[in-house]
């Protein structure tokens, strides 16, 4: 059964492969299974025939025969649960692959979120100077605490993993701010992502459809 997934048809990433439909596209092109994509406007996905499939009226989703998914990890720990390539054997390593899985998206992710909903959407208040500083000094105590876990190793625990996929893909989301920068060895960690063949063709991928809806 082929897969699809749904993507922006105009991301507001510029580009950059931060949409969450990148995590998808990176964990299948990990694996080895083909996709299709359906790309979507703003306003198709607050229509109703896309909310029977994501009832929060975003992307990405994961369709393959009846089995319809939304949440990119819940998506990712599915195709890492059903192919191999992204959860170790050993029961063990598995579950601490798990864990990191869920470290990046309710430990990591929710204060770098905040970052950019200050930076973005609450400039123009009395207090964000304020409350920008006290996000920003969350974010750099959990980057010190992966920081001091990850140490000199190349990947979280052993073997490159969905839990490393998942981490490496919410710190790219802080690298335009600099405080990435404050931590060398997070900044060559998510550069090793970056360098994985799987992860370049997924970013070619998205790239692709961004430069595509310029020209139109």
């Amino acid at each position: 059964m082929t897969i699809t997934i749904t993507a922006f048809e105009r991301s507001p990433d510029g580009g950059k492969g931060l949409a969450r439909d990148m995590r998808v596209r990176w964990a299948l092109e990990e694996v080895g299974q083909p996709y299709d994509v359906r790309l979507l406007s703003f306003r198709a996905m607050k229509e109703p025939e896309h909310l029977t499939l994501q009832p929060f009226g975003q992307i990405p989703t994961y369709e393959e025969g009846d089995l319809v998914l939304f949440e990119s990890g819940a998506i990712i720990f599915h195709i890492a649960e059903h192919h191999a390539g992204l959860l170790p054997k050993e029961a063990d390593a598995r579950a601490r692959a798990i864990s990191w899985m869920f470290a990046a998206l309710s430990t990591m992710e929710p204060p770098i979120v905040e970052h950019f909903v200050t930076g973005f959407l609450e400039r123009d208040k009395s207090w964000h100077d304020e409350r920008l500083r006290m996000v920003d000094e969350r974010i750099r105590k959990r980057l010190g605490e992966l920081s001091r876990r990850l140490g000199g190793a190349d990947w979280l625990d052993g073997a490159f993993s969905a839990g490393d996929l998942l981490m490496v893909s919410v710190l790219q989301r802080i690298i335009s701010s600099g405080i990435l920068d404050e931590y060398p060895n997070l900044s060559a960690y998510v550069a090793r992502g970056e360098a994985r063949p799987a992860y370049k063709r997924a970013f070619a991928d998205q790239l692709a459809v961004f430069r595509a809806a310029q020209k139109t």
